[in-house]
């Protein structure tokens, strides 16, 4: 008996703290207009996604001290963004990045429950942490947290904010005009929390919202971070998509479900997924070599190879050979701010591999960072494309992926009108959406025990 097909989620990443974008493309739009937020949403709509997925970035980045100014840095602020979409779509989800080590539960649990009503249950909170003192002297707080210390902050965070949504039941609004009671219970929203992060009490000021809680995502992916999503998220955000590596990842989250009394079906695994289009496989292949030397200037890859030299290489030719001296290793970093620094924990053996690579294949230290840097993840016609996704998402590579145009705000468009119509046509994708809120799109369980048919199923 064969097994029944999967059905895809897809998804929306507007970019903006990363360098996906290439945002001197003549093509490119602005990352501060409301209009470019309107026109990505509004086609995201369109071909029936599931969500707009907005991250963040709480410091602009630096380099040797300044401004790194090669990829889009800054943004208008999440919440602010969310609310103004859900007046002008009437579907797609809203998944906004807040972090839980910089900020407070009553505050974000009162901002994403009004959200949700103002949405009509269409909220998505991706719960992160922040590992650097830099992102840190932002706040009063300052400094940073051991990973270990970030996640414990993370799930009592959590933990607490299911709390104040938990604190009001749904039924205690009467509004009886006649009696002029408002309240059946003078005490909705009351809470008491005690643990080593947070004690706090009082009454939560937002009555229970469409989908009770917000659909909650987690990005991380260490063991604690994998733990983190198994025990208490709805979808993961993943950087693992290609096949071998997404089904291994796909493989271990999906295993940890069950100490938490869990099915397989209740965590979504949607990794983040670039895309470039052609009217044929050769052609898409020509333009992703040419987005990916946009993406990649002389400059960014200077800039990209301080990550692992830690040294100011502005004297170095990009064309040119890697630089013959070793990194500099210690706790200061020329780079403040960049989570790639934290993948190159062993530098001089990166330092060594990447040399032995670029003497293999007469790199350039800028054909290195282009061929070992992100690649595009799906790069074909639309109909190579379509097939490739939905062939991956059968084999348990995902559930679905959230997809980084290069393009902002147009370079989704392409995907809607030409790759959508094909996977529907295979009958893995929906032509309409059939209920009101995320967790309806998901087919996630209400956390009032009411369930989506597919959830059910």
């Amino acid at each position: 008996m064969s097994k029944p097909l999967k059905q895809i989620h897809l998804a929306a990443h507007f970019p903006g703290v990363n360098n996906t974008t290439v945002w001197s493309d003549p093509a490119a739009g602005s990352h501060i207009e409301f209009s470019s937020f309107t026109h990505f949403a509004r086609t995201a709509e369109r071909a029936r996604f599931d969500f707009l997925f907005l991250a963040e970035g709480l410091r602009l980045r630096e380099q040797g001290g300044k401004i790194y100014d090669l990829d889009v840095v800054g943004r208008p602020d999440t919440f602010t963004i969310l609310a103004a979409l859900a007046a002008v779509t009437e579907h797609l989800g809203l998944t906004g990045t807040i972090n839980s080590t910089f900020n407070e539960p009553y505050e974000v649990a009162r901002q994403f429950a009004s959200l949700d009503h103002l949405s009509g249950g269409r909220a998505a909170w991706n719960v992160v942490t922040s590992w650097d003192a830099f992102t840190g002297e932002n706040f009063r707080r300052g400094g940073f947290l051991p990973q270990e210390e970030r996640y414990s902050r993370a799930k009592e965070f959590l933990a607490t904010a299911n709390e104040l949504f938990d604190s009001w039941h749904g039924d205690e609004i009467l509004a009886d005009q006649a009696t002029g009671t408002f309240l059946s219970d003078a005490k909705a929203g009351s809470f008491v929390h005690k643990g080593p992060q947070f004690d706090i009490h009082g009454q939560f000021n937002v009555p229970r919202s469409p989908q009770g809680r917000p659909v909650i995502f987690q990005a991380g992916e260490s063991d604690e971070g994998r733990e983190f999503a198994a025990s208490g998220a709805d979808a993961i955000f993943s950087r693992y998509a290609t096949l071998e590596a997404g089904q291994a990842f796909y493989t271990d989250v999906k295993s940890r479900l069950a100490t938490y009394g869990r099915r397989p079906d209740e965590l979504l695994i949607l990794p983040a997924a670039s895309f470039v289009l052609g009217d044929t496989d050769e052609e898409a292949e020509e333009i992703a070599h040419q987005v990916r030397r946009q993406q990649v200037s002389g400059a960014t890859a200077l800039k990209h190879l301080e990550f692992v030299w830690n040294r100011d290489l502005s004297s170095y030719d990009p064309e040119g050979p890697l630089p013959d001296v070793d990194p500099l290793v210690g706790e200061e970093h020329i780079s403040r701010g960049r989570a790639q620094v934290r993948m190159y924990r062993d530098p001089i053996a990166i330092a060594r591999e990447w040399r032995e690579l670029a003497e293999a294949n007469k790199w350039s230290i800028r054909d290195l960072v282009i061929n070992t840097g992100n690649r595009q993840t799906f790069v074909g016609s639309p109909a190579t494309v379509a097939r490739t996704i939905n062939d991956f998402v059968q084999a348990d590579v995902s559930d679905g992926f959230i997809l980084v145009p290069h393009i902002t705000p147009g370079g989704l468009d392409a995907f809607a009108d030409t790759v959508v119509p094909l996977l529907q046509e295979r009958g893995v994708y929906r032509t309409e959406y059939e209920g009101t809120t995320l967790r309806d799109h998901l087919g996630l369980a209400h956390p009032d025990g009411k369930r989506t048919e597919r959830a059910a199923s």
